[in-house]
């Protein structure tokens, strides 16, 4: 009789369902996600499990290389995307309900990345010190009527290069170089600090303007020693040329080597329902890329706008040139 129980033992064992997961690997702090993996967990009984890697995940995965546990990627910025995949470490996803749900302007042609959310870069305005509608467009910058009244970060952050890549792509590399160079003449002070660090310095004094992505505004409202920085401005919603407001993203891709693809698939497709879309952009005051989300009530007091309807793809690829302008132009001298 023992040969038989055996048998029905390991037939048990060999037909029992693998444990449903996914191993994340994300450049976005844990907390600004895990209240939407909580909910995918409780709707769909998948364990997803995160790991923060605030620099060197591209090289980590290629490390790894085909024994990598991470099946997602999640990250901020098209060039960090683009990247990603440059790198080799992704697979293409095809899948009707993300393509249904996610605008092709911010997904890759190829299925290898797909955005989550979108921010913009805006101009934060001294209320006292700059009239509503002095500056219109990102073109206006370079007006001379700013000399000495702009702040920013440095410009080959990817924010920064981002933008610049835009304008490149829209205006060519001649004309970009010549509106940085613009920006530069007009400079308060020297490229330093972080978006918030431009507020705080429009607080003070030291400039009238800045450039910044809109979600630092919600960050800087929820911080009692930003909140004076933040009461201080106005955003403003510039336009490249006539095409609209540039946008950068967070997103997503699998990875190459990823060992649970149906459940990470689970998980993408999740992460562009209305739900979880609603909830991402809340908690990152963001906005969502589901027609059919819509932002929180602070991020839609701050206006409404057009985002430009160049796919960011073809934004990403200028990201070399945009390097060279500000090398040429020496614009964080």
């Amino acid at each position: 009789m023992l040969k038989p129980l055996v048998a029905i033992v390991t037939a048990t064992l060999l037909a029992a369902p693998v444990a449903a997961e996914v191993n994340i690997y994300s450049s976005r702090e844990p907390q600004l996600i895990n209240p939407i993996l909580d909910a995918f967990t409780a709707e769909t009984g998948i364990k997803t499990n995160i790991v923060f890697i605030k620099d060197g995940l591209i090289e980590r995965l290629k490390a790894e290389g085909r024994r990598s546990p991470a099946d997602l990627v999640l990250t901020t910025d098209i060039s960090n995307l683009n990247a990603i995949v440059e790198a080799g470490v992704t697979q293409p996803v095809m899948s009707e309900v993300i393509s249904a749900n996610i605008p092709e302007t911010f997904r890759d042609p190829e299925g290898n990345w797909f955005g989550l959310t979108s921010r913009a870069r805006v101009i934060y305005a001294s209320k006292d010190r700059v009239a509503e509608g002095e500056v219109t467009t990102y073109e206006d910058l370079v007006d001379p009527k700013w000399e000495g009244r702009i702040c920013t970060r440095s410009g080959s952050h990817n924010y920064n290069i981002g933008l610049l890549s835009a304008v490149v792509a829209h205006h060519g590399e001649e004309a970009a170089e010549t509106w940085l160079a613009g920006i530069k003449a007009n400079l308060a002070r020297k490229p330093q600090g972080n978006d918030r660090a431009q507020v705080k310095a429009i607080w003070a004094g030291e400039c009238d303007i800045a450039i910044g992505n809109t979600y630092y505004m919600g960050e800087m409202l929820k911080d009692e020693e930003q909140l004076a920085w933040a009461n201080s401005v106005t955003i403003e919603f510039p336009i490249l040329g006539d095409s609209g407001v540039h946008v950068n993203l967070s997103g997503m891709a699998m990875t190459k080597s990823a060992p649970n693809t149906e459940d990470a698939l689970a998980l993408m497709e999740y992460l562009t329902s209305e739900a979880a879309q609603t909830m991402y952009a809340e908690i990152n005051f963001e906005y969502p890329l589901l027609e059919t989300a819509t932002p929180s009530e602070l991020v839609q007091s701050w206006g409404e706008f057009v985002p430009d309807s160049m796919p960011l793809v073809d934004i990403a690829k200028m990201r070399g040139t945009a390097l060279k302008i500000v090398d040429r132009v020496n614009f964080n001298e």
